[in-house]
């Protein structure tokens, strides 16, 4: 809860907050300030309000926030924080207030004494959200008065006021803010979204309550998120579409070289990798150095330990990384003064200090949990025994694979009609389910630019199975020959042949289950391919409506109903449902589905900050177990529009 006035004012007053450069560029240039203007950096907008109250918990000063989602498309922001300093700023001559929301980089995340520790990735948080908003107005409770004030796209509406009284106690920040249609492309923010992010920061900040509440539809939708447990508790909601190894939830905390350091981490069942750094609160979704200190700790010591426990035989290799972390889930969360961010988009952490501290404290902690779990230590290494042998067989099968498409230039599959254009630019290529329609789309096709590529029957699903059974899965083979990227730890994105690749499938229960087969072998084998942009959903239509002779097709029942309306319902009408690919010609498949001139394609696309959700929502699809599947459609299900079963 709130803090005394004497301690506000030695801990953060209106002077903490310093001023480090004006505002007018952020309308100019907004993709510079939260990455785009599209639905990913409009929801960065309730994120930056967000991460200041974050900040305050991370302080010790507030452990509830709430955030709405109001009826006319505004979001509220409320904590019970410090409040931010309504105090003059003598370098500004302003409350304090108003240069937080005025003045770019200004806040006390800048060796002000504010704050030792900021989740806020560049500091720039509310004045760029204010000078992004059509108007946002903040309210601090403070004293026992309520103070408030108004912008409109970052220009002072009204002074800093007080507009009421409250309880003598009660602290902390609200903050309203309506997006501006002139600056994003869209201004609907989605519930999902934002319950994915605030499920993670609640796990991240141990004890913090998160209240997530949308007025939008005609019934309230809300989702409290609160762990005493954090990254603990993180890892068994990651783990609960899995049976875990052992019961235990292997976790380590400690401080080394100004890092604080926590690890959380459990074995399953599964055979993918799903390690998740944070710094501060924040994901690094391309690793760093602490996550490169946890991966040196973790194969040292389980390898120290089996070789001391003779659970490795003299004559057997070392085990990898990669063999001890299949089937490992993990958090690593670090809290760092100066976060330093690598890379293009600064999602890497490149401190130094941060390796060697996360290193430190996860090897001497988890060495005394090994001797003290023997048996979790001895099924840990047995399976990734296991996984050694698998990935040699692997190896073996893909050295093969190499041999022969080096000694055969028709190294492609047979069953892969190639396009005659060589430029992967102009390149595209269907995979389709089955033999008839991957007939009708042959004859269909552009030759000089669009590639067909059939499968027979579902492909394996890569969720239950390691990866020399992958190499040797033929439909498998089939599609990374006919990518040419190779996949893993060889996948290279330049030797892509195409860059368009179109999934097309039934529109059916079984089409989309062979999509969702299809969508988790590339997002575990070939994230990429995603990542840039390159994969796509084909739509086929639904229906065709025949009348005197003219065609129309309809993608939906809502189109179809338009469609009705504006040619009149009589008994001219003839509508056929598509129940398949195959029921149409090679010329209705063209006209429909794959001429570039009118068919519709989906481009599939991941958002690396709640990369944690998309690899549950495809265990929990794709998994062995059926309770979180049936929890995941019922409650998924009301959400869903055009469901066809």
């Amino acid at each position: 809860m709130g803090a005394s006035s004497t301690e506000f004012d030695a801990e953060y007053g209106a002077d903490q907050i310093q001023i480090l450069e004006g505002l007018e560029a952020v309308r100019k240039r907004p993709g510079m300030y939260i990455g785009s203007t599209s639905s990913r950096g409009l929801h960065h907008l309730v994120y930056e309000i967000v991460d200041n109250s974050v900040d305050e918990a991370l302080a010790g000063y507030c452990d509830e926030i709430q955030v709405d989602v109001n009826k006319d498309g505004s979001v509220t922001v409320s904590d019970n924080g410090r409040g931010i300093p309504v105090g003059i700023n003598h370098k500004a001559g302003l409350p304090a207030v108003e240069v937080v929301f005025t003045v770019l980089h200004a806040g006390g995340k800048f060796g002000g004494g504010g704050y030792k520790v900021s989740g806020g990735l560049h500091g720039v948080g509310a004045s760029v959200v204010n000078a992004l908003s059509e108007w946002l107005e903040v309210e601090i409770y403070h004293e026992g008065q309520v103070y408030k004030q108004r912008y409109e796209r970052g220009k002072v509406v009204y002074k800093l006021k007080v507009v009421g009284t409250c309880e003598p106690e009660r602290t902390g920040t609200k903050v309203t803010f309506f997006p501006d249609a002139e600056i994003f492309e869209e201004t609907v923010f989605d519930y999902d979204v934002l319950k994915q992010r605030f499920r993670e920061m609640a796990f991240l900040t141990k004890g913090l309550k998160i209240v997530l509440r949308d007025w939008r539809g005609e019934e309230l939708r809300e989702h409290t998120f609160h762990y005493e447990g954090g990254i603990k508790e993180f890892v068994t909601y990651l783990n609960r579409s899995k049976t875990p190894l052992y019961d235990q939830i292997i976790y380590c905390e400690g401080m080394k070289d100004g890092v604080a350091v926590e690890v959380a981490m459990q074995h399953n069942d599964s055979y993918s990798d799903n390690t998740y750094g944070f710094v501060n609160n924040i994901t690094t979704p391309e690793g760093g150095t602490h996550v490169e200190g946890f991966r040196s700790a973790l194969t040292k010591t389980f390898n120290d330990y089996a070789r001391k426990n003779k659970l490795l035989k003299d004559s057997e290799p070392n085990l990898k990384g990669e063999d001890i972390r299949e089937g490992l889930t993990a958090i690593i969360s670090v809290k760092i003064e100066n976060p330093q961010f690598e890379g293009q988009t600064k999602q890497k952490l490149g401190n130094s200090e941060a390796k060697g501290a996360v290193n430190s404290v996860l090897s001497s902690q988890l060495e005394i949990f090994l001797e003290q779990n023997p048996n979790v230590a001895k099924m840990t290494i047995e399976k990734s025994v296991l996984a050694q042998r698998a990935r040699e067989a692997a190896r073996k099968a893909r050295d093969l694979t190499r041999r022969k498409s080096a000694l055969d230039s028709t190294s492609l599959p047979g069953k892969l009609a190639d396009c005659s254009d060589k430029n992967p630019e102009n390149c595209e290529i269907y995979i389709v389910e089955g033999d008839s329609a991957g007939g009708s789309a042959k004859t269909a096709r552009d030759r000089a630019t669009q590639a067909i590529l059939p499968l027979r029957g579902k492909i394996l699903n890569v969720e239950k199975a390691r990866l020399d059974k992958i190499y040797g899965n033929a439909e498998i083979k089939a599609m990374i020959t006919a990518f040419g990227t190779g996949i893993h730890e060889d996948f290279d994105i330049s030797k892509l042949r195409y860059h368009k690749i179109i999934i097309m499938t039934d529109a059916d229960v079984d089409g989309a289950h062979i999509s969702t087969l299809l969508l988790t072998f590339l997002y575990r084998f070939m994230p990429d391919l995603i990542k840039e942009g390159y994969v796509y959903l084909a739509q086929p239509p639904l229906y065709k409506l025949e009348k005197n002779k003219k065609v129309w097709y309809a993608y939906s029942d809502e189109e179809l109903a338009q469609i009705i309306s504006e040619v009149g319902r009589d008994s001219n009408n003839k509508i056929q449902r598509y129940k398949g690919l195959g029921e149409m010609d090679a010329e209705q498949l063209w006209e429909t589905t794959m001429d570039p001139e009118h068919r519709i394609l989906l481009r599939v696309t991941m958002d690396e900050e709640t990369s944690s959700e998309l690899d549950l929502t495809f265990t929990t699809l794709m998994g062995d177990k059926v309770e979180p599947r049936r929890e995941f459609i019922e409650e998924n299900a009301k959400y869903v529009r055009n469901l066809d079963i």
